[in-house]
């Protein structure tokens, strides 16, 4: 038998040398004319059927008539043309066959113009885009995209036509669609040998996880660990669903609070434009409704229909919030529940539904009283409910004190930057943005469970953080608000790590690590009071160990038991190396065996006790 014939949707496609047009600069020279705009897609109404072709079936004759529409509306046929109607004079009533007749898939979508396109004390502009067939269904609110179409004018029949007289509205009939960013599912499909080839070579690298973080705004002076802490937002742990439907989140949330000038903003900003799916807004500009979802009303079939808010848009991505203290009471209420179920739950208007809301949070925040005051507490200076800080997997405090060395380095970085509108030289090639998004992507595939023989040492740091804290006499340490939520974090950045190396299983040097990422969360709250104290780290390490044996009633320590502890201080394995070489020449410890490679350190008998 012959082959059944194929059905080709053709279209015409712009050059690839043409360039985007501003939704602002399209006028009435371009009607008729094909054009490319660049526009952020913000409305996007269900998919409809449009008829085609419409199919009548005379009652008296059975004859079949084919009625061609061109344009969204049409005129029925009322009366048979067949040749045997007209012999019989018998003027035979049509009624119309749905299932005879064609349709093609039919959505409309609303774009707006981009905000670094809009003029000073101007709003932005907004037009209409129609999809059909296998175009529909290809973009979603929030998206940057580039629309191939034809600018038409609407086209109305009647009394519409009389009414509107000789103005004209207008849309863009789409004959294709190119995405800015590709999300992390589609890159992971498109990326080529050689690129996976480069990511399996940057994973077998040791230090990949600081050059990802070095690489990460580099026109950003120092902040190198909070730069790491959004790289393992960015990857994210492993989501699972429990058998009996339960789900346990995978997404990571960050809140960056800290005092004025730190680069807060241009962290979240750099983000944005990072993340493939990402939405920037500020605290005081952002309603509970414009965060979760609004019901409004459909123009075009009057329907009450909900329109998804910056939580919901950025579903499968991270939403940036700016000025997060700055939010009111109630509107930040309506966080909590995205923040932890990763839902949004609605009952308005006689619609009720959850709406999806996988989505990272990366806050930032002011403290109360806009600088940190180191005599309150934490809990007073951050000024925020239990109920939400315990939501976040890092609360990061950035002080910015005077240090000479520091404040001179930064002020050469700003003028470099200044000067020469580039970054100074690193000491390795910085990845590109592409490349980051490209190595998070095949980061995000791997699954790594974690290992039974891991579930003590979690369950001993977690123990000692919270008796830590449960301490009366550890001021230091109040607020801080260590709950079951902390050791789920543990677990997130322990996965997200794993992931960063490519591995399928979480190993100790992860969670360790992840515990590190806890301490330095604080570690400027607590550099600030060892200055005033005049301890420096290496009597930070000294005090550690020299405990640690002291209660342990042992002279001999293993170098990995050293590095442990020195992580959970937020001491890097340089310095802890630093220490005990300076104190080895002070005769106060003996590193066994000598040479490069010691594995104990003998405590000397006069400084034991």
């Amino acid at each position: 038998p012959p082959p059944p014939p194929r059905r080709y949707e053709v279209v015409f496609a712009a050059s690839v040398k043409e360039e985007t047009v501003k939704l602002r600069d399209v006028k009435a020279k371009h009607i008729g004319h094909m054009v490319v705009l660049k526009a952020i897609v913000t409305r996007v109404n269900d998919v409809r059927p449009m008829m085609q072709v419409a199919t009548y079936t005379c009652e008296e004759c059975g004859f079949e008539i084919y009625q061609e529409v061109s344009s969204s509306d049409f005129t029925p046929l009322e009366q048979c043309p067949s040749k045997q109607c007209e012999k019989n004079a018998r003027k035979g009533q049509l009624y119309l066959q749905t299932r005879g007749s064609k349709f093609l898939k039919f959505q409309e979508v609303k774009v707006q113009e981009l905000a670094e396109e809009v003029p000073v004390g101007s709003i932005p502009r907004l037009l209409n885009v129609q999809l059909k067939g296998e175009l529909t269904r290809t973009i979603t609110p929030g998206d940057v995209v580039d629309i191939t179409g034809i600018f038409l004018p609407i086209q109305y029949q009647g009394f519409r036509a009389m009414k509107a007289g000789l103005v004209a509205n207008v849309y863009l009939e789409a004959l294709g669609v190119k995405q800015h960013k590709e999300k992390y599912a589609d890159i992971g499909g498109t990326q080529t040998e050689e690129m996976k080839a480069k990511i399996r070579e940057w994973a077998q690298d040791g230090d990949i996880y600081t050059k990802l973080a070095r690489s990460l705004a580099p026109e950003i002076f120092g902040h190198e660990d909070v730069k790491k802490a959004i790289i393992l937002l960015l990857i994210g742990g492993v989501g699972r669903t429990l058998p009996d439907g339960m789900k346990l989140r995978g997404d990571m949330h960050l809140c960056l609070v800290g005092d004025p000038g730190v680069a807060k903003s241009q962290l979240l900003k750099y983000v944005t434009k990072l993340a493939p799916r990402a939405v920037y807004t500020t605290g005081r500009g952002s309603s509970g409704v414009g965060l979760t979802a609004s019901v409004m009303r459909d123009p075009v079939t009057s329907d009450m229909v909900l329109e998804g808010g910056a939580l919901v848009l950025a579903d499968m991505g991270v939403c940036c919030i700016d000025e997060f203290d700055k939010m009111e009471e109630t509107d930040r209420t309506a966080i909590h529940e995205v923040m932890e179920q990763q839902t949004v739950s609605i009952a308005k208007a006689g619609i009720t539904t959850t709406l999806n809301a996988r989505t990272s949070v990366l806050a930032a925040a002011n403290p109360a009283w806009g600088r940190y005051d180191t005599r309150k507490s934490p809990e007073a200076n951050i000024a925020m409910p239990a109920a939400l800080l315990s939501r976040f997997d890092l609360l990061w405090l950035i002080l910015d004190r005077a240090d000479d060395e520091l404040d001179t380095a930064l002020a050469q970085h700003v003028l470099h930057v200044h000067k020469h509108m580039t970054p100074p030289a690193l000491d390795f090639s910085p990845m590109r943005s592409e490349d980051i998004r490209s190595y998070v992507a095949a980061a995000r595939q791997k699954e790594p469970a974690v290992p039974e023989e891991l579930a003590p040492y979690l369950a001993t740091a977690y123990a000692d953080m919270r008796e830590e804290e449960a301490d009366p006499d550890n001021h230091d340490k109040r607020g801080t608000y260590t709950t079951a939520r902390t050791l789920l974090s543990i677990l997130r950045m322990s996965q997200a790590l794993a992931r960063l190396r490519l591995a399928e299983e979480v190993a100790k040097s992860d969670v360790d690590e992840a515990l590190r990422m806890m301490k330095m969360s604080k570690i400027s709250l607590d550099d600030d009071k060892d200055k005033k104290r005049g301890i420096d780290k290496q009597s930070v390490i000294y005090n550690t160990l020299q405990q640690h044996m002291s209660t342990g009633d042992v002279k001999q320590l293993t170098i990995q038991r050293a590095k442990a502890l020195a992580s959970a201080k937020g001491i890097t394995e340089d310095e802890l190396q630093t220490c005990l070489e300076v104190y080895q020449d002070l005769h106060v410890w003996v590193l066994e065996p000598k040479g490069d490679n010691p594995e104990y350190i003998t405590m000397i008998e006069h400084f034991y006790n």
